[in-house]
């Protein structure tokens, strides 16, 4: 009996000893069966998965170009700062920590909570774009889950005096007005990367040998002379102070390139910082348009001259000062009611409206037309500024005989000051019109032809006593000859009626006379204590500048020897409306 348990018990004891065997032979098979398909099945799964938790793509980022004048002076470049930023779940942070980083970082114990405590997110910015030396005093406090990026923060050294020409960029170090707008696909280069490893806690443990370099921005030199624009700045300023004016704005050109060499705005703001107080200004130099008044006056007889309708001894009609069309009047407000005829040159001496409301009726409405259209009235200049004005000239198959009247004297057209300040090359060129840019050009470009040589000479002869003789005495240089061109205009409200006592004053004028260099354009807008004539508030603007650009470019005085125009003494003539 015993015999036989014993024997069942050996055979039931082998067969148990093949099953466990049979057991740990199928899971080892399927241990094997998993992994090949795990690693190559199914690879690139887990790949996925393991790159989702260790491998990340950073950006490595490029220098910005830097945006420098005519001689190399910077006037916005890049500067490496840090950014701070943190993985919530992850930060460690003792109360003296916390206080410290506060601290350093000119954050409000809320701002801090909010983001710390923010745990579904795992990278949030604490701030952007701190100094090297706050970083580094952050870095030193070692707190688990804070991390720093490298980028670069944009800096103007000329802050308030360029920035509505130079502009600025955001956080991004993406241009967002300006120059730093129009060109920042050139400034801006394009990002490079790299793959690295990080652990858990976000740190790069490995660098991956995928790596694409940054390209930097291309650096863009400007025909801005930094000399020039803080003289242009700091006139400005002075005149918008004294008269109390709204705003102003001035421009510089060189007048046989068509390069602005200054480009100044009023009021401005600090692009370094302007986000704490203050804020962008549009540049009013090609956003803004206004009524020229007078300074359109020159072409008007320009295009009489050119046509062979007059010459600067011709005498016309100037009705003791009124001139009556229809139910409108024209009229001048200083009028010598004790002479009824003045001639041509006296016209633009003495700035008389209806001389030259006369003068435009007798040219054809397409005549008159097309030399302001000429000379760029109506449409963009080629400077390529964004937010730029056209400006508005009526088509000439519109015009009744009182638009045509007044458009000669400058009302019933808006402009920019650029386009204004352009314009006036025709005269500086010998009747040929260049186009102006912001770019620093080595070669003269070509121009357009707009009147013939003498015409334009006989033109800046009569402008030259408007400073001599006229309403322009305030824009005198001494050593200079100087020729140029007041104006002065009521502003149009809402309502679309002109405001009596909202007033624009203008000045036009180019120097040496016997080989214009220079081009320079001032508007005063809404001056309220004194004169608001353009005489009054922006000649002198012209003549303090363009002293000291006759000096800074050493430009040969030619000093007047004889008036060529008027022999008349007609000093304290103020300018008309």
């Amino acid at each position: 009996m015993n015999n036989k348990v014993e024997k069942t018990f050996f055979e039931l004891s082998g067969i148990r000893r093949r099953l466990i065997l049979l057991l740990f032979l199928a899971g080892f098979l399927t241990l094997i069966f998993r992994a090949f398909y795990l690693q190559s099945l199914d690879k690139k799964f887990l790949q996925s998965k393991g790159n989702a938790t260790s491998t990340r793509v950073i950006s490595l980022y490029a220098d910005r170009g830097k945006i420098t004048d005519r001689n190399g002076d910077i006037l916005a470049i890049s500067s490496p700062v840090e950014s701070v930023w943190v993985n919530p779940p992850n930060v460690k942070i003792t109360k003296d920590q916390k206080l410290e980083l506060e601290n350093i970082l000119k954050l409000s114990a809320n701002e801090v909570d909010q983001k710390l405590l923010n745990n579904k997110k795992e990278f949030i910015y604490l701030k952007r774009q701190i100094s090297p030396e706050d970083a580094r005093r952050l870095q030193a406090l070692k707190i688990p889950g804070i991390f720093f990026q490298k980028e670069f923060k944009r800096f103007y050294p000329a802050a308030d005096i360029t920035a509505n020409l130079v502009g600025f960029t955001n956080l991004d170090n993406i241009g967002q007005e300006g120059i730093e707008l129009s060109q920042n696909k050139f400034l801006s280069g394009k990002l490079g990367s790299k793959k690295v490893i990080k652990d858990r806690a976000g740190k790069i443990v490995d660098d991956l040998q995928e790596v694409k370099l940054p390209q930097d921005g291309h650096d863009i030199k400007l025909s801005i002379d930094a000399r020039i624009q803080y003289l242009t700045y700091r006139e400005l300023a002075k005149s918008i102070e004294i008269h109390k004016a709204k705003a102003g704005s001035a421009i510089v050109l060189d007048a046989k390139t068509g390069e602005v060499l200054a480009m100044a705005n009023l009021p401005s703001y600090n692009p370094n910082n302007f986000r704490e107080g203050g804020g962008p200004s549009r540049n009013r130099a090609v956003t803004d348009v206004f009524e020229p008044g007078s300074t359109i006056k020159p072409f008007t007889v320009s295009s009489a001259l050119d046509a062979g309708i007059l010459n600067p001894s011709s005498l016309v009609e100037i009705s003791s000062g009124l001139m009556k069309i229809g139910s409108a009047t024209i009229h001048d407000a200083h009028a010598d009611g004790s002479k009824p005829f003045m001639t041509v040159s006296e016209v633009i001496a003495k700035s008389s409206n209806v001389g030259a409301a006369r003068i435009g009726l007798m040219q054809t409405p397409k005549s008159l037309w097309s030399t302001l259209n000429k000379v760029g009235f109506g449409m963009q200049t080629s400077a390529g500024f964004p937010g730029e004005a056209s400006g508005r000239l009526r088509d000439y198959k519109n015009w009744g005989k009182v638009d045509q009247a007044t458009i000669s004297f400058g009302h019933g057209i808006n402009l920019t000051l650029l386009q204004l300040a352009q314009s006036y090359t025709v005269f500086a060129n010998d009747g040929e019109m260049k186009p102006v840019t912001l770019f620093k050009k080595d070669e003269i470009p070509m121009g357009t032809k707009v009147f013939t040589k003498q015409t334009a000479r006989t033109m800046v002869e009569m402008m030259e006593q408007v400073v001599e003789e006229g309403t322009g005495g305030n824009a005198k240089i001494i050593g200079y000859r100087v020729a140029g061109k007041t104006g002065t205009a009521e502003k149009i409200g809402a309502n679309g009626a002109y405001e009596k006592n909202k007033n624009i004053g203008s000045f036009v004028g180019l120097a040496p006379v016997s080989n214009p260099r220079i081009i320079m354009a001032v508007m005063i807008d809404e001056p309220s204590i004194g004169s608001h004539y353009g005489g009054a508030v922006a000649a002198p603007v012209f003549s303090s500048v363009m002293a000291d650009v006759m000096k800074i470019l050493k430009i040969p005085q030619d000093i007047k020897t004889q008036n060529k125009v008027l022999p008349q003494n007609n000093k304290n003539i103020k300018e008309t409306i």
